[in-house]
């Protein structure tokens, strides 16, 4: 594990495989942490790829520099860390891959900073950039049912009740979001160490309230959140890896799914995978980046 000065945080993350290979970095989701790509990263840094896994704000090692810099998890700020980063290692352009908080970072990068992406894969919904401002539209029943934890977390009940039950919590989640992925007390437990991170809960609640607009972002992502308040589109060559048995985040419609994207896209949707597409097809996940780095 390695530790680096970007931007306001002190960033925990595995760098390996080759150094003057392709840089592919792997971005994990909520509630999971870096051990998500363990399998993948053995296969792409076999195909001869340079990895960096970093653990996001309020997960695992990563630390905020300044106790006063707000604990945002807000889509401008994940976005604004992996930019930090890839300067911070002197990454000039590299393969972005990641699924829910992970897959939105690398979606606003590709769709902010273009230029510094040679490829993006990021899982269902693809376009992972939040529309805030249509975001207290209800939805059909069933799509509100499935958001149930999200307005838990609203609330200071839920701020408790997380902090109480960090692993239980999360736990039922990949239970509920994987229902066909049979993972084991170990491999969880390998990834909830990640959760003690004093920043997590602050930064999971204010996440999770800041999309519906309940709360104020940090003013020094405002920028960014203008621009992708006008839900900009990725022109970027994309994969998009849809589980079909994912429970949070069902397969949308073709039409739906591709429609904010300007350049080469394609979509594969997994049969009995559910939503950490990464640790459930590990293979399925490594064939898409490579087929990025070689395009």
């Amino acid at each position: 594990m390695k530790q680096i000065q970007a931007g306001v945080l002190n960033v925990a993350y595995r760098d390996i495989g080759p150094a003057d290979g392709p840089t592919v970095v792997l971005l994990h989701g909520f509630p999971y942490d870096i051990h998500t790509y363990d399998s993948v990263a053995d296969l792409i840094t076999a195909a001869g790829c340079r990895c960096i896994i970093p653990y996001l704000r309020g997960y695992g090692g990563t630390r905020f520099i300044s106790a006063d810099t707000p604990r945002s998890g807000e889509q401008a700020a994940l976005g604004a860390d992996l930019l930090a980063l890839m300067d911070a290692l002197n990454i000039p352009q590299a393969v972005l891959a990641g699924y829910d908080w992970g897959g939105r970072a690398a979606c606003v990068v590709s769709a902010l900073w273009p230029g510094r992406v040679s490829g993006l894969i990021s899982c269902e919904p693809g376009y992972n950039i939040q529309d805030i401002a249509h975001s207290a539209n209800p939805t059909e029943p069933e799509a509100e049912q499935r958001l149930w934890y999200q307005y838990y977390l609203h609330g200071a009940r839920g701020y408790a009740g997380l902090q109480a039950n960090r692993d239980a919590f999360c736990k039922l989640l990949w239970k509920l979001w994987s229902p066909a992925w049979e993972f084991t007390d170990q491999t969880f437990a390998a990834t909830a160490q990640s959760f003690q991170n004093p920043d997590f809960v602050d930064v999971v609640t204010h996440s999770y309230r800041h999309r519906f607009g309940l709360v104020d972002g940090d003013p020094q992502y405002a920028a960014i959140q203008r621009k992708l308040a006008d839900q900009p589109c990725i022109s970027v060559p994309t994969v998009i890896l849809a589980g079909a048995s994912d429970g949070v985040t069902p397969v949308q419609e073709e039409r739906q799914a591709l429609r904010r994207f300007t350049g080469p896209v394609r979509r594969s949707i997994l049969e009995g995978v559910g939503h950490n597409v990464p640790q459930e097809a590990p293979a399925e996940f490594a064939r898409a980046a490579l087929s990025l780095v070689r395009e």
